[in-house]
């Protein structure tokens, strides 16, 4: 074989710092946008993001080039970057240190999209870090509660 192949599709969790509100209906629709081109220029290509004030949901096939944790450090560092410079509100914006990545098999990924898709109705009912133990337990993580939420 003359060359390499990768299809490994990623589901990507992170919040902002201390879960402060700040990705509001404002700003929502063109920071997904904004993501998908910083992960469009990683040659990640990506099905779908969404999430509400407080997280993001990133459904993506990882470049064979990268690492999860290369691509999540570029479209942290560049999405703040540009949300800080698109009104005062957002100046203090930060994203919380850590992040979560989940295989998610070809099979599953019509249902992901479903789910990244309806975050907000989702979320009426759910708080980030209960739904955050529903994937821990789901992917079978075990954890100790102390460490989940810095």
């Amino acid at each position: 074989m003359s060359q390499s192949l990768s299809n490994i599709i990623v589901h990507i969790v992170f919040s902002t710092k201390d879960r402060f509100p700040f990705i509001d209906k404002n700003i929502r629709h063109k920071l997904h946008a904004y993501i998908s081109t910083i992960c469009r220029n990683q040659n990640a290509y990506t099905h779908r993001i969404g999430g509400v004030a407080d997280h993001i949901h990133i459904a993506t096939v990882l470049p064979r080039t990268k690492t999860v944790s290369k691509l999540v450090e570029v479209v942290k560092r560049d999405s703040s970057i540009w949300i800080k410079k698109q009104n005062c509100h957002y100046e203090k914006f930060y994203w919380q240190k850590g992040y979560s990545a989940f295989s998610v098999s070809h099979s599953q990924l019509e249902i992901l999209i479903k789910y990244i898709e309806n975050q907000e109705k989702h979320h009426r009912k759910l708080t980030f870090q209960d739904e955050y133990r529903k994937f821990l337990n789901k992917y079978k993580v075990e954890f100790d509660e102390k460490y989940i939420w810095d």
